[in-house]
């Protein structure tokens, strides 16, 4: 089964489209794709099976999110909790991904037709070498593409990413391209697995269970989260229509919250900003034993905030150059193999 279906939207789904359309839109809609397992139970079929009609099921739903103009989706792929599972599935659900992302590879003139980038987040060492080595194929070949993101996470934790931000800024401290003041939420959010993507507008989740189970904690903190009880094998077009649909009755409240939260973190970042600059002075003097008036201290807080965009900017710039060499590497090893 391809990763993007061709194919158009039937008469009443394009005029259903289009009236979802008259209002706002979310750009990237995140999706924990939960109740394969169930299905399976309930169509009496191997668990195996019911992860195949899954990944089936997100072809189709990336789909519908083409014509509905959704240009970003987050997917629930494989949680680092899942490694609990029995032995059979883990090894099961690793070929299928295996399968699937070496399918994506055959289907690059699709893929650059739509222009989909692909991008992998989670603790990829995890995983199997061979099945690390075709998803950074995959990443890398898709990398150039910039009209459609499809990001999966897989051996994902929320909680996993968050901690390891923490060490990627340790990291920026300990190789002095960062200073320890320098450390902030709007830092760490660039050091998530998901820094190159705009926080998810919507979350859906299916089978009927409301819990995020560790999955994107602190992006979708200003998200509407909407949790519907279809299977995830059995979603549909009007699933997603009604999810939609709740995301726009309470578009007005999450952006003004979102809103207060931006200006709340430049408040909190100037003042940041202020306490360090009069640290310094304190600590320098202003060279004659004399306050620092108004002016000056104005003067010297513009030069700190210059100095810390610059090094934030270096240091964000050798991580991801880092991550990149990473897919980079074990790709070529693919290649060499």
């Amino acid at each position: 089964m391809s990763w993007i279906r061709e194919g158009e939207l039937s008469l009443i789904e394009r005029l259903s489209a289009n009236i979802l359309k008259a209002g706002p839109m979310p750009k990237h809609v995140a999706f924990i794709m939960d109740g394969n397992r169930r299905y399976a139970r309930k169509r009496q079929v191997e668990r195996q099976e019911g992860h195949t009609q899954g990944f089936d099921k997100l072809a189709e739903t990336l789909r519908w999110c083409l014509n509905l103009d959704i240009r970003e989706v987050t997917v629930y792929a494989f949680s680092i909790e899942n490694f609990k599972r029995s032995k059979e599935e883990v090894d099961g659900l690793m070929e299928l991904a295996k399968q699937k992302f070496s399918r994506l590879l055959e289907e690059q003139e699709n893929l650059e037709k739509h222009g989909v980038c692909i991008r992998v987040l989670g603790d990829l060492m995890l995983l199997p070498l061979d099945l690390q080595q075709v998803i950074a194929k995959a990443v890398v070949s898709t990398r150039k593409h910039n009209k459609c993101f499809l990001n999966v996470c897989f051996a994902y934790t929320s909680r996993h990413e968050i901690t390891n931000a923490v060490k990627e800024m340790a990291w920026g401290v300990e190789e002095g391209l960062i200073k320890s003041s320098d450390v902030s939420e709007a830092l760490l959010s660039k050091c998530l697995y998901s820094s190159s993507s705009p926080d998810p507008d919507l979350l859906i989740r299916t089978s009927g269970e409301v819990r995020l189970s560790d999955f994107l904690l602190w992006q979708t903190s200003y998200s509407c989260l909407v949790f519907q009880s279809v299977l995830w094998p059995e979603y549909s077009f009007w699933n997603l229509c009604e999810a939609i649909l709740q995301y726009q009755l309470n578009y007005l409240p999450l952006q003004k919250a979102k809103d207060l939260h931006k200006e709340q973190q430049a408040l909190q970042q100037l003042e940041a900003d202020r306490r360090c600059v009069a640290e310094l002075l304190m600590h320098h003097g202003s060279g004659n034993g004399k306050p620092t008036d108004a002016q000056s201290r104005q003067e010297h807080l513009l030069s700190y905030v210059a100095e810390r965009e610059e090094r934030v900017q270096g240091f964000l710039g050798a991580l991801q150059h880092r991550r990149d060499r990473y897919f980079t590497d074990l790709a070529a090893l693919t290649a060499l193999a």
